[in-house]
């Protein structure tokens, strides 16, 4: 497996990886469909697509990763919202899901970002230093599913406010 920097041309190919990576999940009530490829897609026309990260394996594009910026409390910069994370069915449980966000991680720690911040399992999330901080929320979702990586001292308070991007219907 490959992991690199979306290039133009992989455009069409990530959204299919989004789209095709949540169609059945549980997520979504059952015969909806799913909105993440298009949080990649408005984050992308935005110029708010921080990191987007291409898996592939025999070259075949297999999975997907995006990190735009976040608000969180009251810093206005230094923290970067992790998702959607995408795998293509065929290829889940193969550890590419867990390999995109190792190097989103590792991009954000090279850059000196402050942390990343996600909505997620905190079962899955937990292998990579993510956890629930006390004064960390994310309006609407139960406090147990927002997660936090911290780099250096920096310590998330606050609400997360993502990208209009992630807004149902946006």
């Amino acid at each position: 497996m490959f992991i690199r920097d979306e290039r133009p041309d992989d455009v069409s190919r990530i959204s299919r990886i989004q789209y095709d990576a949540f169609k059945n999940h549980p997520v979504h009530a059952p015969g909806a469909e799913p909105t993440e490829h298009r949080i990649v897609e408005r984050l992308r026309a935005s110029g708010r697509l921080t990191l987007s990260l291409l898996a592939e394996t025999g070259g075949e594009a297999v999975g997907h990763v995006a990190l735009s910026p976040a608000v969180v409390g009251a810093a206005r910069a230094g923290w970067f919202l992790l998702g959607p994370v995408g795998v293509s069915p065929r290829f889940q449980g193969q550890g590419i899901g867990s390999a995109l966000v190792r190097a989103a991680l590792r991009r954000m720690r090279e850059v000196r970002a402050d942390g990343v911040v996600l909505v997620g399992d905190p079962a899955f999330y937990a292998r990579f230093g993510f956890a629930h901080t006390p004064g960390l929320f994310y309006p609407g979702v139960p406090d147990q599913y927002v997660l936090a990586a911290c780099f250096d001292d920096a310590v998330p308070r606050g609400a997360i406010i993502a990208h209009e991007a992630f807004a149902e219907g946006a």
